[in-house]
């Protein structure tokens, strides 16, 4: 076995990565977009099972653990490294292109490990070299969003570090398996993967901070951190029930909020939040087919999402305006990203003939196959609502709605060209899923182009359209802020330290001053006796000292004979 089979793929991107800001010019460039292809076709030859073993301290830890799943996921990471790389090429640093990189590499790296341990130092690595990422935008909102971003993965890393360890001491088993939630070891891990995963009540840290990156970083950072929490997730916790109502609660959170937005980054963000909720929706259901769901949809989701944020993120490089109240009309100088845009719009609808529908549809169906009818209306519910804000909402205000009088050009060729191969992936998957369904977990027996679901969706897409055009006027967003979640960290929490140490302090100071002024007092009182003055302090006759022994010789005597 050669040393490059038995290192795992991530650590061999990592160091790649790390390459990167030792080349100039051309020679970089190149590197970037070689390196995720070779990356690609290392992690699509690794073999099933674990190449190689390594001891530490008593354990045995599983650097690498092939297996479909893991494939599938390694699969879509370097494909996104590459667009990625592709499309940040002319506008973002060295610096920044190699934390995403790295970013990749540790997601990459989470994707084929075997054991706890493992997975833990990468996603460890993830949380670093995205709060990089984001703190390479370079503006104080950055900053600031960068370090609740970082406050919160180390809490959530905490947290699975803590179940870990747990998980370790009451097993002996470090190897990472599917669990169940009935100990206080996997609630802690599920709670650390579930942060990571946006999931409710602890989405508000994703909205937060990726629409402050800039535009090739929010690309990378819609596609690992959520993913890989959803890959973990299919990994170690399929068929737990509970998360079916949190996958649920994801999914109408982001449609609610994405409605609510006038920032068209922030739009794309709350729906992340509602596609990773179908994603664990499915993962609750636990059938081979809602698994196979999850995951092919969580591989389309990264594609169509990074197409949405390119084209996004065209936009606010040609523009420098994200404010959907500020575009309008971009088509007509702009029609390469309007195109782009709107597929990306539609696969994230599941329209049918885009990746989305042949996606979605799995965990409908799953959800079908087990009579789970109300889900079933939920989830259907919930598709006419993604409709609304990213199918129309999104392009329709920034492309389409009343001339705001811009005429920016379409954005350079890297970017168009990034944008170009993500919309022929999502129409290419669309109309031939078979080669994706071959990748997935499971034995795939599922046909998406039936009459009945098409149509279905349809109607359901169409009126929802309809709806939209109808409320139109109650569309229209201005320049408002929607509270999320995150009020309470940034807003509420520096309030209450604040009140209180406005309360405690003259409570504080008054008790120290009554403590200190007791502890005075009774000092110069002792001085008083014992001091060089005092009555304790003067000279005693002989005569009088034997007196006082005496009559305590005659007490203790008289004490004893009682």
């Amino acid at each position: 076995m050669s040393v490059i089979e038995a290192l795992p793929p991530g650590v061999t991107f990592i160091i790649g990565a790390l390459a990167i800001p030792f080349l100039r010019g051309v020679v970089q460039k190149v590197w970037i977009l070689v390196l995720p292809l070779l990356m690609l076709g290392l992690v699509w030859g690794v073999p099933d099972g674990a190449p190689a073993y390594v001891s530490f301290l008593d354990y045995t830890l599983i650097p690498v653990n092939g297996d479909a799943l893991s494939r599938l996921f390694a699969i879509i990471f370097s494909i996104m490294a590459f667009a990625g790389g592709l499309y940040a090429l002319n506008h973002c640093g060295t610096s920044e292109i190699t934390a995403a990189f790295i970013y990749a590499g540790s997601a990459i790296g989470v994707a084929f490990a075997g054991d706890m341990l493992t997975l833990f130092l990468f996603w460890e690595a993830m949380a670093l070299g995205s709060t990089i990422v984001l703190l390479t935008a370079g503006t104080p909102q950055a900053l600031k969003a960068a370090m609740r971003y970082l406050s919160v993965h180390v809490l959530g890393g905490s947290l699975l570090l803590v179940g870990i360890l747990a998980q370790i001491n009451s097993t002996g088993d470090i190897s990472f398996t599917a669990m169940k939630a009935d100990s206080f070891a996997t609630w802690m891990i599920l709670l650390g993967f579930l942060i990571n995963a946006a999931a409710v009540p602890f989405s508000a840290w994703l909205p937060d901070a990726y629409p402050e990156a800039s535009p090739g970083g929010m690309v990378f950072l819609s596609a690992f951190t959520t993913k890989t929490a959803v890959y973990v997730l299919i990994r170690g916790f399929p068929g737990t029930e509970f998360l079916v109502f949190i996958g649920l609660g994801m999914v109408f959170y982001g449609i609610i909020y994405a409605l609510l937005e006038n920032d068209m980054r922030r739009i794309l963000a709350y729906s992340i939040v509602n596609q990773v909720g179908f994603m664990i929706t499915g993962i609750g259901i636990g059938t081979e087919m809602a698994l196979n769901g999850a995951a092919a949809h969580a591989f389309t989701h990264i594609i169509y999402k990074a197409l949405l944020l390119m084209s996004a993120g065209s936009v606010l490089l040609m523009t420098g305006k994200r404010k959907c109240s500020d575009l309008g009309g971009l088509f007509q100088s702009m029609p390469l990203t309007t195109v782009c845009g709107i597929i990306g719009a539609l696969s994230i609808s599941s329209f049918p003939l885009t990746s989305g529908f042949i996606s979605k549809s799995m965990i409908s169906q799953a959800a079908v196959d087990e009579t789970l009818t109300t889900i079933w209306f939920l989830l259907a519910a919930a598709s006419a609502g993604v409709f609304l804000h990213a199918g129309i909402k999104f392009p329709w205000f920034v492309f389409f709605q009343k001339d705001s009088g811009l005429r920016p050009p379409d954005p350079p060729l890297n970017m168009r060209l990034a944008m170009v191969l993500f919309a022929a992936l999502c129409i290419g998957i669309g109309v031939f899923p078979g080669p994706l369904y071959a990748l997935l977990p499971f034995p795939v027996d599922y046909v998406p182009y039936k009459a009945a679901k098409v149509l279905t969706t349809l109607q359901l897409l169409l009126f929802s359209g309809l709806a939209f055009f109808i409320c139109l006027p109650l569309m229209k967003r201005t320049l408002t802020i929607s509270l999320d979640l995150d009020w309470f960290y940034r807003r509420a929490l520096p309030w209450a330290v604040e009140a209180l140490v406005k309360f405690f302090g003259p409570v504080h100071h008054g008790a120290r001053a009554a403590i200190l002024g007791g502890v005075n007092r009774g000092i110069v009182r002792v001085f008083h006796y014992v001091g060089p003055k005092g009555p304790l302090a003067r000279t005693l006759r002989a005569g009088s000292m034997v007196y006082w022994a005496v009559s305590l010789l005659v007490v203790y005597l008289v004490m004893n004979l009682l």
